[in-house]
């Protein structure tokens, strides 16, 4: 829309009513006491490590880390790691899943390396298609993104033995040891990998900055001597990378040298063996305990000295909790906001790397065994019950590239640390007086500030997963800095329940000091003329932004109120959306400030595109690729996207569509779109035989999956799929199953497909993962019904009614829906050619 007339009335009324409006914001009220944050103490200069780190690229390029931070050419680097399990998703699209998370603010890619998946039988070592690794780390690299392999040999990542081979667990009972026996295997293996990545490391000019080695490697079982013992043969079959990695929770063996410890947290658990709702989760306070297991239920550290012995390192996370797997016995549903505030709760908290575990899903590979984890695995050691084929974690992409809710709402954080994370590494962490006293004070405001003497953010989270927090009314922080002062906002304001935000303090825009704004910052754009600086709206908070100006400074308010008096510009009331609400001249030089709303800020994107870096705006999931906007939607009519700078020629299937602030909105011209297809659900062509009840683990009391020989007793429906829906259209057919039911499973003939543990959700496929004849000869779907007495845990939500105590067993709908999408490209430039990674 075309706002134009709109601004000039607004400038006007700055003129107008400024003088007043500032004299009543500076009126005083009563209210309560302020949240007082001391930060007067600058923090110390870090130090180096006391081991040799870091590394050159044969550029010059030189990656470095302090006790504090990482650095890039001497500056400051804050990754945000993603983890995305190559062997776990097919190789022909890998490279649209490595574009949709850098698109999502990822900038380094961690993968585990499975032994299982590549030496399944002793001496057969396959490095080929999906698990073709060396493919996979080329493919980041084209792309601009870093690396980090977690090489084990043991990683857990819910896989059969932990990723150790089946024939590894017959030879070898002194595993994760220094037996000379495993050692001899693992050398092997490491070798393997070391000529896979040969050639791929930051030293040889790759995008490997990083290795884990293990994983949650508890003291007693080889201790410091086996970690050193690993890192040296990592080593020597040439695995070198600047930096190595070891998780640092469990209490793990950590060695004083050599190694990084990682953090993270989770929140929920599938592996609890509770039925019921889990209580409060450490992960929504800030504090600055780096492993959750060290956390009481009054927040503070189990053992002081597990809390302090890695004062000494940066605190880093490789595994905030992405989403949540599901096991048989209990099953959680995660929703956006279970993530994302929990990853902002970390960052005020004072880390410096963002990992997520997991943020893109996947399906098990076939295998000569199942190769999930479970209670019944030879090695003894399966804790859980998985689902035997997904891995789709609920993550931010989904097990078939779905763009998961929490995609948005994470995009919104890691834009933020991609954008300013250098000014947010070398900021210490401060934490209120006034702090929550246990994990069930809901009345406490939970917040934090992180600042480097001068400049600051603040961090406020008023979420918890299943437990509803308070509103804050009058809600106002009091900073303390070396330089005085400063209460934000100027007047108490109201959080409401479920809201996160990092609200900036003292912050250059061009020039000119935003004392502080009280809304999210996502990102700068550099332009010649004028840069742009956009903010997001905290959700349900009032924008109010605060300049301190010098003579010949000028702040203009086009979207709001603007009051300027005695060097202090106080603007608000701004109405949220894509036009400029705020200008700023100095020396000059303009600045705009756009103030998306809430929702228009997830649907936000900042992408390099036809040589030079864009905004873009739309309901559609995006991806970028050189000069090429790919749009994704389950809704045709969000194919529309909004750029800023405009493309020069974009063509007739993608025309212009008018403004919509500084933006310049194209839409796709899209023409026979599939619709939706319903199947028939009728009879099953096979009832299911009575059940029987579940087995139960008497090592863990919880019971098990079924097994293969249970679904004889499943119920079949035999699914025609129209023979067009893999030749017909362009776009995505995705089978969606809607039932009732214990575990369904989805069959090509005699190729299992993937299965799902009911929890109330639906069950996805992807189609266009079949062949021509595996279409024409239709898919099986079988379901074991839930009996009542099965022990396990379902989300309210999710939970069917038993009739007279009868099983349930109910199919509500199956259809084929459609991943529509569209390809928006600046005609003005050629086309580039491009290999997709087919196999």
């Amino acid at each position: 829309m075309n706002n134009t007339p709109f601004f000039a009335h607004r400038r006007f009324s700055v003129a107008l009513f400024s003088l007043g409006l500032f004299a009543a914001i500076l009126s005083p009220l009563a209210h309560a006491d302020p949240i007082t944050i001391d930060a007067s103490v600058a923090p110390a200069a870090p130090s180096p490590l006391n081991f040799a780190t870091g590394g050159k690229s044969p550029s010059g390029h030189e990656l470095a880390v302090n006790n504090r931070y990482f650095t890039l050419d001497g500056q400051p680097f804050f990754p945000v790691m993603g983890e995305f399990h190559y062997s776990r998703y097919p190789a022909s699209e890998w490279e649209d899943e490595i574009l949709k998370m850098k698109a999502g603010g990822i900038t380094v890619i961690s993968a585990y390396i499975f032994w299982i998946h590549h030496e399944e039988v002793e001496g057969q070592f396959d490095w080929a298609g999906q698990k073709d690794l060396r493919h996979f780390v080329e493919l980041c690299a084209r792309h601009g993104l870093m690396v980090w392999v977690r090489i084990g040999p043991w990683d857990h990542g819910e896989v059969r033995n932990g990723g150790f081979p089946d024939w590894l667990v017959a030879k070898v009972r002194a595993r994760r040891s220094n037996d000379p026996t495993y050692l001899d295997y693992v050398a092997k293996f490491y070798d393997q990998i070391g000529q896979q990545l040969k050639g791929l490391f930051w030293k040889d000019g790759g995008p490997i900055i990083g290795v884990q080695v293990e994983n949650e490697y508890h003291p007693g079982r080889g201790g410091i001597e086996h970690m050193n013992q690993l890192l040296h043969m990592a080593r020597a079959s040439g695995i070198d990378a600047p930096f190595y990695t070891e998780t640092g929770w469990d209490n793990a063996a950590v060695p004083a040298t050599g190694f990084l410890p990682v953090f993270g947290g989770y929140t929920e658990q599938f592996w609890s063996n509770s039925l019921n709702e889990l209580p409060p989760n450490q992960n929504f306070f800030f504090d600055n305990i780096r492993a959750e297991d060290n956390v009481m239920g009054d927040l503070s550290p189990k053992n002081a000295n597990y809390n302090t012995k890695y004062d000494n390192f940066p605190f880093l996370t490789a595994e905030m909790g992405g989403g949540m797997a599901i096991a048989y016995h209990r099953r959680p549903i995660m929703y956006a906001d279970d993530s994302t505030a929990a990853a902002l709760v970390k960052l005020g908290s004072g880390i410096t790397g963002l990992g997520y575990y997991m943020y893109h899903g996947g399906t098990n590979p076939d295998g000569l065994t199942s190769l999930q984890e479970t209670q019944s695995q030879p090695d003894g050691a399966g804790y859980n019950d998985m689902e035997q084929k997904s891995y789709d974690f609920q993550a931010p992409l989904g097990e078939f590239g779905q763009f998961h809710p929490s995609f948005f709402t994470m995009k919104a954080v890691n834009m933020f640390v991609d954008e300013f994370g250098s000014k947010l590494a070398p900021m210490a962490a401060y934490f209120p007086a006034q702090i929550p006293q246990s994990t069930k004070d809901t009345a406490t405001p939970r917040v934090a500030a992180r600042s480097d003497g001068k400049a600051a953010f603040i961090f406020i989270n008023n979420y918890e997963r299943n437990y509803p927090l308070d509103e804050h009314k009058d809600f106002q922080v009091s900073l303390k800095l070396p330089s005085g002062e400063i209460k934000i906002p100027q007047q108490p304001t109201t959080i409401p329940s479920g809201t996160y935000a990092i609200w900036p303090v003292n912050f250059d825009i061009g020039g000119v000091n935003l004392r502080y704004a009280t809304a999210d910052l996502l990102c700068k754009l550099s332009e010649p003329k004028a840069d742009t600086y956009v903010f997001m709206e905290t959700a349900g908070v009032n924008p109010e932004f605060t300049f301190d100006y010098a003579p010949g400074d000028v702040v203009a308010c086009l979207h709001g109120h603007g009051a300027n008096q005695n060097g202090v510009s106080i603007n608000n009331g701004i109405d949220c959306g894509p036009e400029v609400a705020i200008q700023v001249f100095h020396a000059g030089k303009t600045t705009q400030i756009i103030v998306l709303t809430h929702e228009q800020g997830l649907n936000f994107y900042k992408a390099k595109v036809g040589g030079r870096d864009r905004l873009f705006l739309s309901q559609a999931g995006l991806f970028f690729d050189d000069d090429q906007v790919h749009l994704t939607s389950r809704n045709p009519a969000d194919l529309k996207v909004g750029v800023y700078p405009v493309f020069a020629d974009t063509g007739p299937n993608f025309p212009a569509a008018g403004k919509d602030g500084i933006f310049q909105v194209y839409v796709a011209n899209l023409n026979n779109l599939p619709g939706k297809i319903l199947l028939s659900t009728d009879t099953p062509t096979k009832p299911a035989a009575p059940s029987v009840p579940a087995k139960v683990n008497p090592r863990r009391r919880v019971v098990m999956e079924p097994n293969d020989a249970d679904f004889d007793r499943a119920a079949v429906w035999s699914l025609k799929i129209p023979s067009g829906v893999l030749t017909e259209s362009p776009h995505q057919p995705v089978l969606q199953i809607d039932y009732e039911g214990d575990v369904a499973r989805l069959y090509a003939g005699d190729r299992f497909l993937d299965d799902n543990f009911y929890k109330g959700t639906t069950f996805e496929y992807g189609l266009w993962r079949l062949t021509p004849e595996e279409i024409q000869k239709g898919l099986d779907l079988k379901i074991l019904p839930l009996r009542q007495d099965t022990a396990l845990f379902l989300e309210k939500s999710a939970r069917p009614e038993f009739t007279g105590g009868q099983d349930v067993l109910k199919i509500k709908s199956i259809s084929i829906a459609w991943d529509y999408t569209a390809v928006l490209s600046d005609a003005s430039k050629p086309n580039l050619a491009k290999f997709k990674g087919k196999q």
